[in-house]
Formats: structure tokens, sequence, C-alpha cells
């Protein structure tokens, strides 16, 4: 039974997921805007979110754990800038928008954008 588990494994082993995971969120936070399936965006949104909220906290052990899954240095800027701006938020600074199908499998496309 599958109670309590919300981890979206998108198919693939841990290490391969976390990559992934890391690498959109990356994307995420240095074009402020990602375009991939509904169910990678979903998984990504709840990543970007615990990385806004992080550097929301700013402390030392905070700031390496951000530091663990965004090794780029403007994007690590960009996470700051977008904590500052929603400082006064409790959350919700991303937002998915359901785009279209994806025409060779049927994929729903959605877009994973940052709110300020």
């Amino acid at each position: 039974m599958r109670h309590g588990k919300k981890l979206a494994k998108l198919g693939r082993p841990t290490d391969q997921r976390m990559a992934l995971l890391r690498s959109l969120v990356t994307a995420l936070f240095l074009h402020r805007e990602i375009k991939t399936t509904d169910a990678r965006a979903k998984a990504a949104k709840r990543v970007a979110e615990k990385m806004v909220a992080l550097a929301k906290r700013g402390d030392l052990h905070a700031r390496r754990q951000i530091f663990r899954v965004i090794r780029d240095g403007v994007a690590l800027k960009n996470v700051y800038e977008v904590a500052e701006a929603n400082a006064d938020r409790m959350g919700g600074v991303t937002r998915i928008t359901k785009i279209a199908l994806r025409r060779g499998d049927g994929a729903t496309v959605s877009s994973l954008e940052l709110l300020a």
C-alpha cells in the first residue's frame, strides 16, 4: 500500500531522479520559467519551494543545504533574490500552468515559473 507516499519516482532510479530535479530547479532559477512535463514540473516545484524557504531562513546550515542542490553561482544568487522579494509570503512562489499535449507521446507539457 502507498499510504503517505507522495514522492513521484518519475520512472528513474534515485540518483538519476535527484540529478534530474537538481538540473530542473537550477534551470528554473536561471531562466525564471521552464517548460517540462506535468509530473516533472510538480516534482521540481516541491524542491524549488523548499530552496526558497531555506533561503529565507538564511543560516549557515540552510545555505549549505541549498548549495547541495543548486551548484550554479548565478542560480544560487537568484534563489536569494526570489526569497527576498517574497519575504512576506508564506509559500507559493512558483506556478504551474498546463500548456498542451506533446505531439510525440501525448504527455501533458506544463510551464513552471517563479512569481515575482
